[in-house]
C-alpha cells in the first residue's frame, strides 16, 4: 500500500512537471514572435542607432549597441529584482527618465553641432568608443518604455505555476539577444553610407545635420514615451 502511494505520488508530480514545462513551452514561441515584432518597429531608439552608424562609422555603432545591449541587461535585473516595476508605477519616476532621456538627446545634438573634427589617433578613437558605449548605455537606461516592456509585456508570457525568477531571467536573455541581433544588422546596413558622408567637405555638413536629425529624434522620443 505504502509503495502504491509513493508511486501515485510520483507519478502525479511528474505529470505536474509536464504540464508546468508545456505551459512555459507554448508562451515561449509567442514571446520571441512578439520581441522581434517589437524591436523591429521604427522608434527613436532605432533611428539615432542608424544615425550614429551612418555619420559616426561601423565601430562607433557597435560600440553603442554593446551599450544598448548592457543597459538592457542592467533592466532585466531589475525587472526580476522588482525595481522595473515600482520606477513604471511611480509617475514621478517615469516622468523624471523621459525628460532626462530626452535633455540627454539634446546635449548630444549640441555638442554634436558644435564639435570639432576628432584626430586620428589610436586614444582618441579608443575613447570616441567609450563615448558611444555610455551614450548607448545612458540613452537606454533613461529610456522608460524599455522599463515598462520588462513590466508589462514580460509578465504576460511568464506561467505563474512555475518558478517565476529563472523565467523572468531566461525571457529577459532572449529579449536582450534579439534586440542586439537587430541593433547589429541595423548598424551594419547604416554604415554602408558611412563613407559617402566622410568625403571631402561633406563631413562638416553632415555634422551639423546629424546635430539637427538628434534633436529631431528627441522630439520624437519626448512624444512617443507620453
Amino acid at each position: 500500500m505504502g509503495a502504491f502511494t509513493r508511486n501515485a505520488k510520483r507519478n502525479r508530480l511528474s505529470g505536474e512537471g509536464v504540464y508546468k514545462l508545456r505551459m512555459i513551452t507554448a508562451l515561449f514561441l509567442p514571446f520571441l514572435i512578439t520581441t522581434m515584432l517589437i524591436e523591429l518597429t521604427p522608434g527613436p531608439n532605432m533611428a539615432w542607432l542608424a544615425l550614429t552608424s551612418a555619420t559616426q562609422g561601423k565601430r562607433s555603432g557597435f560600440a553603442a549597441v554593446a551599450g544598448i545591449a548592457t543597459g538592457l541587461a542592467i533592466l532585466s535585473l531589475a525587472s526580476a529584482m522588482g525595481l522595473a516595476a515600482l520606477a513604471a508605477r511611480a509617475p514621478f519616476a517615469f516622468s523624471l527618465l523621459r525628460y532626462a532621456g530626452v535633455a540627454y538627446l539634446l546635449w548630444l545634438a549640441w555638442q554634436t553641432w558644435v564639435g570639432e573634427k576628432e584626430a586620428a589617433t589610436s586614444e582618441i578613437d579608443a575613447k570616441a568608443m567609450a563615448a558611444w558605449f555610455r551614450h548607448g548605455l545612458l540613452l537606454n537606461l533613461l529610456n522608460p518604455k524599455a522599463a515598462v516592456f520588462f513590466v508589462t509585456v514580460l509578465p504576460a508570457y511568464i506561467a505563474t505555476n512555475a518558478p517565476i525568477v529563472p523565467q523572468t531571467m531566461l525571457l529577459s536573455a532572449c529579449y536582450v539577444a534579439i534586440a542586439t541581433i537587430v541593433h547589429l544588422v541595423i548598424v551594419a546596413l547604416a554604415a554602408q553610407a558611412h563613407g559617402w558622408m566622410t568625403v571631402g567637405n561633406r563631413q562638416n555638413q553632415v555634422r551639423r545635420i546629424f546635430a539637427v536629425l538628434l534633436a529631431m529624434v528627441a522630439i520624437w522620443f519626448l512624444v512617443s514615451t507620453r
